[in-house]
C-alpha cells in the first residue's frame, strides 16, 4: 500500500458539484479511463460499480470493482473491492470556497505487480486525470 495525498480547485460552488455526481445522465461523466460501466448494487449512500478500465499502455483494458459511499456535503470514499487495485481506499473531502470548491483527496494505494514508485505514480496521474476530466465537464455542466 502506497499512501497518497493529493489536492485541487474546481472552478464550481459545491452545490453544482453534488448536482453534477447524482446526475445519472449517460455521458455526463465521461473518463478516459473508465470505458464502461455497470451498477452491481445500491444501497443507500453506497453503489457498488463493475468498471472496465483502460491499461496504462492504453490498447488493453481490465475489469475492476469499486464501492463508493457519498457524505454530501463533505465527500465521497471510494474501495477497490476486486481487480488490480483490491484494497485500494480513498476518500475526497470538499471545501466550499464561494463560487469555486477545493478537494483533497486522500488514501491508500494498490496495484498489483507494481513497486511503491510505480503504484504512486500512477495513482497521482489517475487522480490528475480524472480532475482534470471533471473539471472541464463542470464548466459546461448547467
Amino acid at each position: 500500500m502506497v499512501k497518497v495525498r493529493d489536492d485541487g480547485v474546481f472552478e464550481a460552488p459545491i452545490e453544482k458539484i453534488w448536482k453534477y455526481l447524482g446526475d445519472e445522465t449517460p455521458g455526463v461523466h465521461n473518463h478516459r479511463s473508465i470505458v464502461g460501466s455497470r451498477t452491481v448494487e445500491n444501497r443507500g449512500s453506497e453503489t457498488v460499480f463493475e468498471w472496465e478500465m483502460q491499461n496504462p499502455d492504453g490498447k488493453t483494458t481490465r475489469k475492476e470493482t469499486w464501492r463508493m459511499a457519498v457524505n454530501p456535503p463533505t465527500g465521497f470514499e471510494m474501495e477497490s473491492l476486486s481487480g488490480v487495485s483490491k484494497g485500494t481506499k480513498y476518500m475526497n473531502r470538499y471545501t466550499p470556497m464561494g463560487s469555486k470548491t477545493r478537494v483533497e483527496v486522500e488514501g491508500e494505494f494498490h496495484m498489483q505487480g507494481m513497486d511503491e514508485a510505480s503504484t504512486r505514480k500512477a495513482a497521482l496521474g489517475f487522480l490528475a486525470e480524472v480532475f482534470d476530466e471533471d473539471n472541464a465537464a463542470l464548466k459546461k455542466y448547467p
